[in-house]
């Protein structure tokens, strides 16, 4: 069971809703349902015409695939993170967690965890490519993030001559551990695949098979060593705003960051309660637990 997500920006009770994958047409066709069955937040005309545009445009209808890494550890960050974008996406979004366990059942994934693997999906994350059946973009996003603005505007940043897309940070981390205590490691491009949007049906990402995720060296990944430097685009730094080393401009909009990225540790371990944006983190999980608990009341 895949779920598909299709609701008004900043709304969480239009339309919720589980299908399978051959009923997918239902869920973006809901503007042409009897009225008194199309949620609130998409009957009136400004919110019906943009889904029949994306249903005459084909391909472009389908839900935007976005893949979160995973770790036990961090199941509430994981949450938080999903539900920071459901909340304020005004596309289609479907989202699946990268879970090392699956992975493995499933035969994708059989590397050994290193000592210098801070995550479960240190190296899963790049299997991104195939698990879209590489196909269209798709995004991958570590599970230390919290997202302020729809993610309609970074989709609409895509370009098609990228074969990957990503926030290129230059960054050295000063700390020699981070979160609970895992190893801070230093190398070429840090937190470049943090947060990627992959063209996944391009040539060059059909490199990424389950062989080579679980073979090549960790500088070949997370460099994208597999690409020519022409071939990885650039979005703003504003859409993987990294905690404790960029920094907010008064009066100078540009600066506001979109997404948010605990890089160090954020507010779910003890050591980093009190970080920079804890106030916003802690708030967005309320939101999420109170609208748990609704849901679970009904």
């Amino acid at each position: 069971m895949t779920m598909y997500v299709c609701w008004k920006a900043n709304t969480l009770t239009s339309a919720q809703l589980s299908f399978t994958n051959d009923t997918l047409f239902s869920v973006l066709s809901c503007v042409s349902l009897d009225k008194n069955s199309v949620p609130d937040g998409l009957k009136s005309k400004q919110d019906q015409e943009p889904i029949k545009k994306k249903l005459a445009m084909g391909s472009e209808a389908k839900p935007f695939k976005i893949f979160i890494g995973y770790d036990p550890r961090e199941d509430i960050a994981y949450e938080v993170c999903k539900y920071s974008l459901l909340k304020r996406s005004s596309i289609p979004v479907e989202i699946h967690p990268i879970k090392q366990g699956e992975l493995r059942q499933k035969g994708l994934y059989w590397r050994e965890r290193g000592k210098l693997e801070s995550t479960e999906f240190s190296f899963s994350r790049f299997l991104t490519p195939h698990l879209a059946n590489f196909e269209g973009w798709a995004m991958f996003v570590d599970c230390d993030f919290l997202y302020l603005a729809d993610i309609k505007e970074l989709v609409g940043l895509t370009d098609g001559k990228y074969a990957v897309m990503c926030v290129q940070h230059d960054y050295t981390p000063k700390e020699t551990t981070k979160m609970d205590g895992a190893i801070q490691t230093v190398y070429p491009r840090k937190n470049w695949s943090s947060m990627v949007l992959y063209n996944c049906g391009h040539p060059k990402n059909k490199v990424l098979t389950p062989e080579i995720v679980n073979t090549e060296t960790g500088a070949f990944l997370h460099r994208f060593q597999w690409l020519e430097d022409h071939e990885i685009g650039s979005v703003p730094f504003v859409w993987n705003f990294l905690v404790g080393h960029n920094k907010v401009v008064e009066g100078d909009p540009l600066i506001n960051p979109k997404a948010i990225h605990y890089t160090l540790g954020g507010p779910w371990f003890e050591a980093w309660k009190d970080c920079e944006f804890a106030d916003l983190w802690v708030k967005e999980k309320e939101d999420y637990e109170n609208d748990k608990n609704k849901t679970a009341a009904k």
